[in-house]
């Protein structure tokens, strides 16, 4: 080893699972000789001198009040869809598989709107904190703005992202439209344990309810126990204030919790002994049981993975190495694991957790594939720090049943074939 890069040994380059998994200690590895070794997918063409571009010999564009992405990146945009009759009814997806590393950039950031995006003033916008407290209090964006801030890093998923999954044919759609309802960002804002501190809580309380500022005036009870642990009023998404579809002026963050929980444009929490039954925890973000019984309140997101390359919509290009890439979360904490498969499970390899790893984020991991242009199924399985392992699709259907869509974490097969495409499978 010499100035911490070591050239890559034959162990590393030698299959760790079927179908051509390498070790992933590879991709610690750097230079000539471990793009030859390797034999990873080569996309440099041999050149003469570097030419005098057209860009370069004219002044480039001036300076605007905000930076927006080149127009070469139109593509990498949200899909999205809403009800019939209706413009803001519905949600926008993340396009995850065109994203590097975890945070999502705020104008990607998926979105779920009950009843569109309400233009709210901030200056008019007020919280109000009520119930069972000893003085009801309410605060102004100006008022919160003077109150101690943290920041966390946190994704936030919908209860029904995946959910096609439990369809009884693979749905043929990517990882956008399958698992697009998944973000992760910077949350700045005031704990939530402060100003109720501040409120004086009721020792008979054990509930809040949260409540939205939007026209469906979404609404979501809570244990109280999780708004005194990490829960926080944001009022800033990656640096800048938050977006409006994403809760402008301010948004409860309840971290690891479903996102529905996580109420948007957030006007009034009251403090109760018992979850209040709303339209929005009784008629929605339940999961139907094969025996007709309901589980209801299922608040952490469980351990969950997609690859997001290759899959469907990316195309490989000939035979060689290529480096396998996903996303891993869990509700629980930390994930402690990844496992990737080129053999629909048969046989499994660990794959390189990108730092930092941390608590309800998104955790990105790598392995590199050694693909022979034959037939594959690539899959991944995350494993958190609660110990708790991503199960199959069958072992959750034997569990739920296939009738509901909400919290689907089981493994998601992509199919590969021959020309380098990619599909969606039942493995």
């Amino acid at each position: 080893m010499r100035n911490g890069i070591r050239r890559a040994g034959k162990c590393d380059l030698q299959p760790v699972a079927g179908n051509g998994l390498l070790d992933r200690r590879a991709l610690f590895r750097a230079g000539a000789a471990m793009a030859a070794g390797a034999g990873f997918a080569r996309s440099a063409n041999a050149t003469g001198p570097l030419q005098i571009e057209p860009w370069m010999r004219e002044v480039g564009a001036p300076f605007v009040p905000y930076g927006q992405p080149s127009h070469f990146e139109n593509k990498v945009a949200r899909i999205f869809a809403t009800l019939p009759g209706t413009t803001g009814t519905g949600a926008s997806r993340t396009p995850l598989h065109a994203l590097e590393g975890t945070i999502t950039p705020n104008g990607l950031h998926f979105e779920r709107s009950h009843d569109g995006i309400p233009e709210i003033d901030p200056t008019a916008h007020q919280l109000l904190i009520h119930g069972l407290v000893r003085r009801p209090l309410s605060f102004t964006v100006e008022a919160l703005s003077r109150y101690p801030t943290v920041s966390r890093i946190a994704f936030i998923e919908c209860g029904g992202n995946g959910g096609a999954l439990y369809q009884k044919s693979p749905v043929q759609l990517g990882v956008q439209g399958l698992h697009g309802l998944l973000s992760c960002a910077e949350w700045t804002g005031v704990p939530l344990a402060i100003l109720l501190d501040e409120a004086g809580v009721d020792p008979k309380a054990r509930w809040i309810l949260a409540e939205g500022a939007d026209a469906a005036s979404m609404s979501r009870s809570v244990p109280l126990a999780k708004a005194m642990d990490d829960a926080i009023v944001a009022l800033y998404q990656n640096g800048e204030r938050i977006r409006p579809g994403n809760g402008y002026p301010m948004r409860l963050l309840l971290p690891g919790f479903e996102g529905n929980t996580n109420v948007k444009w957030l006007r009034r929490i009251k403090l109760t002994d018992g979850p209040m039954m709303t339209k929005d925890e009784t008629s929605k973000y339940t999961i139907s049981l094969p025996d007709g019984k309901a589980q209801q309140f299922v608040f952490p997101i469980e351990a969950k993975s997609v690859i997001t390359r290759p899959s469907p919509g990316l195309r490989l290009d000939g035979a060689g190495v290529y480096e396998i890439s996903g996303l891993a979360w869990s509700g629980y904490g930390r994930i402690a694991k990844v496992d990737v498969s080129a053999d629909g499970g048969k046989s499994w390899a660990p794959a390189l957790l990108q730092d930092p790893v941390l608590p309800m984020a998104l955790t990105r991991f790598r392995i590199p594939w050694q693909w022979n242009g034959g037939a594959a199924v690539l899959q991944s399985r995350a494993e958190d720090e609660s110990g708790y392992v991503q199960p199959t699709r069958e072992q959750l259907i034997a569990e739920r049943g296939s009738k509901t869509i909400f919290h689907y974490n089981g493994i998601t097969s992509w199919g590969v074939s021959a020309n380098g495409e990619l599909a969606h499978v039942y493995a």
